[in-house]
């Protein structure tokens, strides 16, 4: 506003003064530095809050992924500087050994019969402990106790009942079934799915509480509506309850996936992958060759391999699979 508009207007003289000195070079002055302030502000608070967990993944999962990839590289025995560069030789040298190749088809067998058996299990105890009876709080509690037991426990206690006329050959003769009893540990035809049997024990109580805790978050309205509506419980389950817990169950697909890809305790404390590798795994092939017989960077090397696979599958996982049930939790910053 000019000086005679302000007249005409009737405005005083400090009036006018301190609409110009409002509008005038100093303010824009002080609102460019409010605005590197509240920058400045932000981006303090979020190197406080991420800074610490940031550091903590850079120093405990990035850089020993890269160290490891750079070690695989070379010919070391765990002792002495690195000289001895391979390459890829020790890639090459994985996939041709036929053990390695033997437990990647052991881990691939794990992972998909936890999807195949576990999966079905899991949805159907599910949902009937989602329904209301006496002792249900009883039998979630017996389903879900072997999930907090150590795997050291698990496997050592399964050895013990496993064994040759353990408690396991002895209920299985006087079942009349006798006929059935095998070395379970023992047998290279039947120790894999042995040790299956008892990752399923262990594991089955994990999906079971994901799954219920996903039914407790479908409202039971749409239930009785399907109910009013003429829909038997058959058809509520399969075109109501099922769709409604499609994110959930993809989520449990993913964790089993990864936790079969990586499994070893158990294996490892029942069998160390015989016998003759009969059972083993990548990870337990990976400890047997780098720690036991000392081939460190090729151990190193199986490592990378087993997080390719991880890693790989993750990235297609989230692309394909989860990529709807994400899509709602993003967005977009305002342009």
């Amino acid at each position: 506003m000019t000086r005679s508009a302000a007249a005409d207007a009737g405005l005083t003289g400090p009036e006018t003064e301190a609409e110009a000195a409002a509008s005038g070079p100093g303010a824009v002055r002080r609102g460019a530095r409010d605005r590197r302030r509240r920058k400045l502000r932000k981006g303090t608070e979020l190197a406080i809050l991420l800074g610490p967990g940031l550091l903590l993944f850079l120093g405990f999962v990035l850089a020993p992924i890269v160290i490891g990839a750079y070690y695989s590289l070379y010919n070391w025995d765990g002792l002495g500087p690195l000289t001895d560069f391979t390459g890829l030789h020790n890639y090459k040298v994985a996939f041709n050994d036929p053990a390695f190749v033997q437990a990647i088809e052991h881990t691939l067998i794990l992972t998909g019969l936890s999807l195949v058996i576990q999966g079905p299990l899991s949805i159907g105890i599910a949902l009937l402990l989602n329904r209301k009876f006496r002792g249900r709080a009883f039998m979630r509690l017996v389903i879900f106790a072997p999930y907090v037991l150590p795997p050291a426990v698990t496997a050592v206690m399964w050895s013990l009942l496993l064994q040759p006329g353990g408690l396991v050959d002895e209920v299985m003769k006087s079942a009349g079934l006798g006929g059935l009893v095998q070395l379970w540990l023992a047998n290279v035809h039947v120790v894999l799915y042995s040790v299956f049997a008892v990752l399923t024990w262990q594991y089955l109580g994990f999906g079971i509480i994901l799954l219920l805790a996903g039914l407790q978050g479908i409202p039971a309205e749409l239930k009785e509506a399907a109910a009013i509506d003429g829909a038997t419980p058959w058809q509520t389950t399969r075109r109501i309850t099922l769709p409604l817990l499609g994110p959930t169950i993809r989520i449990w697909v993913f964790i089993t996936v990864i936790g079969s890809l990586q499994v070893f305790d158990v294996i490892w404390l029942m069998t160390q992958g015989g016998p003759a590798g009969a059972s083993d795994s990548m990870a337990t092939y990976m400890y047997r060759t780098g720690f036991q017989n000392e081939a460190f960077s090729y151990g190193t090397t199986i490592a990378i391999i087993m997080f390719l696979f991880c890693f790989t599958f993750s990235l297609l996982y989230q692309r394909y699979a989860l990529r709807r049930d994400t899509a709602g939790a993003l967005t977009r910053a305002a342009g």
